[in-house]
């Protein structure tokens, strides 16, 4: 099911990645080969890229795809990674946790506003963000409640490094 829950949200990005680039494509093709610039092309490029960044780091990106610097866990043994995972886990829950109730704050606030050509929503634009903090507040519960049962953290993919003559 997950799996499956996966390969939709991968989907999703895939169509905001698409509408992303035929609006961009659309915006070039107006504005040098018409001479006539459309505002609403832009305005739509940056709401995708904005989606598709928080929805992607929610929904499509895996723990072991993200950037770390891991020079320090690295170089210790295994009770002292799962110490380091709980306290960056503990950490993120804590500030994400923070930030939850004035993001909402400040998303519900933004009803008044809409967007200059698309006339959208300014707290539907955001509303994408509240998804996000609630997606990686539950992950981190999760690799929590890993890391307390003893389990180390997921190592990185070095995939794309074995590849590429690194």
């Amino acid at each position: 099911m997950l799996a499956w829950l996966r390969r939709r949200a991968e989907n999703i990005v895939a169509l905001m990645l698409a509408v992303m680039f035929a609006a961009f494509v659309l915006q070039i093709v107006f504005r040098y080969f018409f001479n006539f610039p459309i505002g609403w092309t832009s305005e739509l490029t940056v709401v995708m890229w904005l989606w598709i960044v928080l929805w992607g780091a929610a929904f499509v990106l895996r723990e072991n795809e993200e950037v770390r610097f891991d020079l320090l866990t690295a170089a210790v043994g295994k009770r002292a990674r799962i110490a380091m995972g709980i306290v960056a886990a503990v950490s993120l829950v804590v500030l994400y946790g923070a930030s939850l109730v004035p993001s909402w704050k400040y998303v519900s606030f933004m009803k008044v506003e809409k967007s200059s050509y698309l006339k959208i929503r300014m707290d539907w634009l955001f509303s994408i963000y509240l998804v996000f903090l609630v997606a990686i507040l539950v992950r981190y519960l999760w690799i929590l409640w890993h890391l307390l049962r003893g389990r180390e953290p997921e190592e990185a993919d070095i995939s794309a490094k074995a590849g590429s003559g690194l």
